[in-house]
């Protein structure tokens, strides 16, 4: 009960037109455990319970085995107040980050959701502690609505009320280079302490963030690796499919710079021993870079790995990804059918996704119903609609390729094909007058038959539904200023940062599926068997493929022994 001016008042229960939340915590407790027919005895221990006067809602879901889901949904039944599993920031709720300390919000897990001007709306994971909501009143000056959420949820409110607050901006505008002494200034500048939302706002460490992503993508680097060691920090950046150490700044940092990245991705920055997952968009000038970010913990501190998209630099044609004519020819041939089942095959970070959209790209879009399912979604293509995987709201490959074949498609792409209920819907959907493009995990295009087998696709399915197989793999292409040498006019070649190489091709192999593979797919042959009846047919290795961009020019013989060896 919150109090002003002498006079009580009740703090409203959402969906509740006034007063109502119950203030004896230890009635609640027994109207649970009650509903849950725990034992009196057990009950009776609340109240002595060690931590029950700090944290009374953690020690009684321990007392009743509950997870926190469960608890809270059983609460909101109890006690009338709101259950809201995901909640949203509205900007009415500014009041709540201008009056409220980020240390109260953090400690007691509340945060500001939204305001009509008379009642503000606050989510917490904390409901049983009734002192704070009455604190929360007196600093924002009006009755707080609450409403039950899980902790994450609210500590990720938490960090974007306060980064909005802030007026932080994720537009990189330094172009300094990042080297060792900008590293150390940066180092120097950081301010001690243990509050990290305030050790992520500091200005070098903004600055210094946004320079080593300014570093990674003047390098064309697709991911950044923040790794803690035992004596140091190592920045690591993946260019052409290869890592590089980049900068090994003060181990004083790595809080800092791993902070400040979980800010910008709308992550629970207290969260520092369960891994994380988040993503953000910044902007380079005109150049909008995707960065999906993950956390780890490890003995030595958090490891932070960011995959950057620049969606200005995507090339979606088969002419770009270094497919040959005749290569395009025989995929054409299978793209431009009515229905049928095309596949591309190859370990991750292969160009899989990359090659479908280029192929998608020669599709008229006009006449036919292009839909996708892909996680996550990389690029955008006009005339397309595209699905978003998101196992939270129970969006998975299956259920969503339900949704989709209920969309009349004409063309659907699959973006990866992993288990038995996905791969039994597509072949389905291809049975179905569809096509069908997927991607598959296999190290060639004839392992992809007995794979499918193996996910619990039957034989007889695949012979009616697959059309051909494609696989493949990415190589760096030779550098064109120093034609692989590294060095440039005596010096470290500075298109290539004297590696040798700038950029990458892929090199690729098609099975078009004959009379003998589908009589061999009914006999449910091996991948061996598969390979040497396609050989026969004509089909060709990747290694045939990649020798010739070697004869090109394009890329050297070493480059292809270490990806294809």
């Amino acid at each position: 009960m919150a109090r002003r001016n002498g006079q009580s008042r009740a703090i409203v229960p959402a969906g509740t037109p006034a007063g109502g939340l119950v203030e004896d915590w230890s009635r609640v407790a027994s109207m649970m455990g009650t509903g849950l027919k725990a034992p009196p005895e057990q009950l009776a221990q609340f109240p002595r319970a060690v931590g029950s006067d700090a944290e009374p809602w953690d020690v009684l879901l321990q007392l009743l085995a509950l997870d926190e889901q469960t608890g809270l949904q059983k609460l909101a039944e109890r006690t009338g107040l709101k259950y809201v599993p995901e909640p949203r920031l509205e900007e009415s709720a500014s009041r709540f980050y201008e009056l409220v300390p980020p240390d109260v919000a953090r400690s007691h897990s509340v945060a500001g959701l939204d305001s009509d001007g008379h009642v503000l709306t606050v989510a917490t994971s904390q409901p049983m502690v009734p002192s704070v909501f009455s604190l929360l009143e007196d600093r924002v000056d009006m009755p707080i609505r609450l409403v039950l959420s899980p902790r994450g949820a609210v500590a990720s409110i938490i960090n974007r009320g306060y980064e909005q607050r802030g007026d932080l901006v994720t537009e990189i505008v330094e172009e300094i280079p990042l080297d060792e002494s900008a590293l150390a200034a940066a180092a120097g500048s950081v301010g001690a302490g243990n509050d990290l939302l305030a050790l992520a706002r500091q200005t070098p460490v903004i600055r210094l963030v946004n320079m080593i992503l300014f570093e990674a993508l003047r390098r064309r680097a697709s991911d950044i690796h923040v790794h803690p060691q035992e004596n140091r920090l190592v920045i690591r950046f993946r260019v052409d499919g290869m890592l590089y150490d980049a900068f090994t700044p003060p181990m004083t940092l790595a809080p800092a710079i791993s902070s400040r990245l979980k800010v910008m991705t709308e992550l629970d920055i207290a969260n520092r021993h369960s891994p994380q997952d988040g993503q953000t968009t910044v902007r380079i000038g005109s150049k909008k870079v995707d960065i999906r970010l993950s956390v780890i913990p490890t003995i030595y501190g958090e490891r932070v790995v960011l995959r950057l998209l620049d969606q200005s630099q995507t090339q979606l044609s088969l002419d770009a990804v270094g497919m040959s004519k005749k290569m395009q020819t025989h995929l054409m041939d299978i793209i431009d059918r009515p229905n049928g089942m095309l596949l591309v095959t190859g370990p991750t970070g292969s160009g899989k996704t990359t090659t479908l959209y280029a192929a998608l790209g020669r599709i008229d879009r006009m006449s036919r119903n292009v839909m996708t399912i892909e996680d996550p979604v990389e690029y955008r293509l006009d005339g397309i609609s595209q699905m978003q995987v998101n196992p939270k709201r129970n969006v998975t490959f299956a259920t969503g390729l339900r949704a989709l074949l209920r969309q009349d498609p004409d063309v659907i792409l699959i973006g990866e094909i992993r288990d038995m209920e996905t791969a039994q819907l597509a072949v389905q959907a291809s049975l179905t007058g569809h096509l069908v493009l997927g991607t598959l995990h296999t190290n060639d295009a004839p392992s992809a038959i007995p794979r499918l087998v193996d996910i619990g696709v039957e034989p007889y399915l695949i012979t009616s539904s697959l059309l051909g197989v494609m696989a493949q793999r990415l190589l760096r292409r030779t550098c064109p200023t120093c034609r692989g040498s590294g060095l440039a006019e005596g010096r470290q070649c500075e298109t290539c940062f004297g590696t040798g190489y700038k950029g990458r091709l892929a090199a690729y192999e098609i099975m078009q599926m004959t009379d003998t593979l589908r009589r061999m797919t009914a006999e449910n042959r091996d991948a061996v068997t598969l390979m040497e009846a396609a050989v026969e047919a004509g089909f060709e290795p990747m290694r045939v493929d990649a020798g010739e961009k070697v004869k090109a020019g394009l890329t050297d013989e070493a480059e292809v022994f270490r990806v294809l060896h």
